[in-house]
């Protein structure tokens, strides 16, 4: 079922907790800094971008890369931390996610500044009609962020609905809350790097709580950096 945000975007691809945004936008956070929005990503098979644009067959995932709002980004001192395609899942609910992407923002003052800007919502029409499903959860590092600053070819995800104790050289995150989602919540979110080669998962293990591990192919790995350095640009 379509909604209509209180910017005037088209959402179609999750629930937006109002409860924890409107708290944002009436400036509830007593010390309003940095935060790491964490997004799963479940494409269309063929963007939708309703009856007027029936002649636009492209695929969600294509729609998605048009929709990527690097200026806006850029505009409001944020940055995109993390981006990679999910390449196995062992443990998860029988979502097929596609992608992941982690983007610092510098405070969420700017997370709704940049909803409100005429470039950001001439893109949002992207991300509408080429995602079918998205969680974005709201994270905090935990300090000191062990993961490392060496591009890996592999990246374990791992959330979950309880705290997760991390091994030595984890990345670990609290999760503040869930932006856009579903009735879900999560408390972790840890990331592994991965040196060795990745053996696929023949049966996933099925849990509905919410609990996922992901091997990961990252495109763009910055994120121990956007913790340690803050917001980095290359």
């Amino acid at each position: 079922m379509a909604v209509v945000d209180r910017n005037g975007n088209t959402v179609r691809y999750g629930r937006i907790n109002t409860a924890m945004v409107g708290g944002w936008a009436r400036g509830e956070i007593a010390e309003d800094g940095p935060f790491w929005a964490l997004n799963l990503m479940k494409y269309r098979d063929v963007a939708d971008y309703g009856d007027a644009s029936d002649a636009k067959k492209i695929s969600g995932r294509e729609a998605d890369d048009a929709y990527t709002p690097t200026g806006p980004l850029a505009a409001i001192g944020a940055m995109i931390a993390f981006a990679a395609d999910v390449e196995s899942i062992a443990v998860g609910d029988g979502t097929a996610w596609d992608r992941i992407g982690i983007v610092r923002y510098p405070s969420r003052k700017a997370f709704l500044e940049m909803q409100q800007r005429e470039d950001f919502k001439s893109k949002h029409v992207h991300k509408d009609a080429g995602m079918e499903f998205t969680i974005v959860m709201s994270c905090l590092p935990v300090l000191p962020f062990g993961g490392s600053a060496d591009r890996a070819p592999r990246v374990e995800l791992r959330l979950s609905a309880d705290a997760i104790s991390p091994e030595p050289g984890d990345g670990l995150y609290d999760v503040e809350g869930v932006i856009v989602g579903d009735e879900r919540v999560w408390k972790s979110a840890s990331f592994r790097w991965l040196v060795d080669e990745v053996k696929a998962v023949a049966h996933p293990v099925t849990d509905d709580r919410g609990n996922y591990v992901m091997v990961l192919k990252p495109m763009i790995d910055r994120l121990t950096r956007s913790v340690t350095e803050g917001a980095v640009t290359a």
